[in-house]
């Protein structure tokens, strides 16, 4: 079930209606949880068993945990949470990946492998809520929180519709709490969450699924094209996936503040980062803190000298990189920004924004951007010769073509609006620069987005990150 589709707007009308009649917001708990395995079961109802069966050991984990008499009796309790989260993910979404990788090696020496394959039917959002699932069991055990008593709570805090499937990846010490008390809808509440909705809808619409047929043909056909053009598709790409997942995020929290439910921030402002580490306090956020928080702090972060620091870095990034899928290019991907990310350490870049000329702060911005699109070239790219054709026209065929101009205009077009809206925003430093903008200008970009969205055809086409 897509939010950008007739079904999902019936479905969301009629729970939110449900949801305030209901009142008692223990009534309203039991109504989100129903909601959300109907939003997930959309998909594939066998796959509901999969998040169930996660939201019932975490839940016994943690009471477990909590009760152990022991150190060695709360890992014991913390490996079986990590055991079977991460063993269900890992074979879900690894096990056609090595299976193939073995068979490719085997290849290279010389051998006929005939090995046995199954092909694993990836669950949709299974990266999200298994890692927003091992974020509780970990908090228990460093003791961030006390375990949830109340099995309703957590399980509406596992498999909470509107973020389930792309998150954001939220925390223990934040998203349950509010499924513990009576929630309100004020009027600003209402109108923040309008204008995410519209904002979301808008990037997604509007900015993703209009380039998204240009990006397909860009990286599926790169020799029939320039290497300008290809290069051109590159840019449309990053702001494909930023309008494709900021999108979703916007709407995901836009929705939940209708219900009175706060969803974090995942993006702010990405494209006007400074620095590769500035990138990633900006582009999705809930999983960078979440990698920091749980992985890269406890491989020992940068307590253990700079060797130690730039190893734990490396593994911290090509772990993200896996994350996304079983795929050799997510590997260089993470490995990619993993290295950025080092330099950046080495050199002390990024440590925080300091004051600099605007010419100087222009060229930081244009250069992280486009080390930021050579790491979206190995993400999108579908296989190693694919990445070594487009990389090939770049250098060889750069070259004016008669068809520049249909890849070049609409690329531009979304790249001004975006840029222009987000530099606005980070001048002001305000996230809800429309709310508090003049009326005449506020309601005249709502009804320009309204406009468009409708103009570019509202259409149920599926977000990228569904696949991770």
């Amino acid at each position: 079930m897509l939010f950008n589709s007739g079904t999902f707007i019936v479905f969301f009308a009629v729970v939110l209606t449900l949801y305030w009649l209901l009142r008692d917001y223990r009534l309203q708990n039991a109504l989100l949880l129903v909601a959300s395995y109907v939003f997930y079961s959309a998909w594939n109802w066998k796959f509901l068993f999969l998040l169930m069966a996660s939201t019932i050991v975490d839940y016994i984990v943690g009471l477990r945990m909590n009760k152990a008499a022991t150190p060695a009796g709360r890992r014991m309790y913390l490996l079986a949470s990590l055991s079977f989260n991460l063993g269900m993910l890992g074979f879900f979404k690894y096990f056609n990946f090595g299976i193939e990788s073995l068979a490719v090696l085997l290849q290279q020496i010389g051998l006929t492998p005939h090995l046995p394959t199954l092909y694993v039917i990836l669950p949709v959002g299974i990266s999200f809520y298994t890692f927003q699932s091992i974020g509780y069991t970990l908090d228990v055990f460093r003791r961030k929180r006390e375990p949830i008593r109340d099995p309703l709570v957590f399980a509406v805090y596992v498999a909470y519709f509107p973020q389930l499937v792309a998150g954001p990846i939220e925390r223990s010490t934040t998203l349950p709490p509010q499924f513990e008390k009576p929630r309100t809808l004020t009027g600003e509440d209402f109108r923040i969450g309008s204008e995410w909705i519209l904002l979301g809808y808008f990037k997604k619409v509007v900015i993703a699924d209009t380039l998204a047929p240009m990006v397909d043909y860009v990286f599926t056909h790169p020799r029939d094209t320039s290497g300008i053009v290809s290069l051109v598709g590159i840019v449309a790409f990053a702001l494909q996936i930023y309008g494709d997942f900021a999108g979703y995020t916007l709407i995901a929290r836009g929705i939940s503040r209708w219900m009175g439910i706060r969803l974090m921030q995942n993006f702010r402002r990405p494209y006007l980062a400074r620095s590769p580490r500035d990138f990633w306090t900006r582009w999705h956020i809930s999983l960078s803190t979440w990698l920091r928080d749980y992985l890269y702090v406890g491989l020992g972060g940068n307590r253990k000298g700079g060797t130690r620091t730039y190893i734990n870095l490396m593994v911290t990034m090509l772990l993200g990189g896996l994350w996304h899928g079983a795929r050799w290019n997510f590997v260089l991907w993470g490995a990619y920004h993993g290295v950025l990310l080092v330099i950046c350490h080495a050199l002390g870049v990024g440590k925080g924004e300091t004051r600099a000329r605007p010419v100087v702060v222009l060229g930081q911005i244009a250069l992280t951007f486009l080390l930021a699109l050579g790491g979206w070239l190995l993400f999108r790219v579908a296989s190693m010769d694919q990445l070594g054709a487009i990389v090939e026209n770049i250098a060889t065929n750069f070259r004016w073509t008669p068809d520049l101009h249909f890849y070049v205009r609409p690329t531009l077009t979304m790249f001004a609006l975006l840029v222009a809206y987000h530099v606005w925003q980070e001048k002001r430093r305000d996230e809800f620069i429309l709310l508090h903008a003049n009326q005449w200008l506020r309601f005249g970009a709502y009804a320009f987005m309204v406009l468009t969205i409708v103009s570019f055809r509202f259409t149920p086409v599926a977000f990228i990150y569904f696949q991770f």
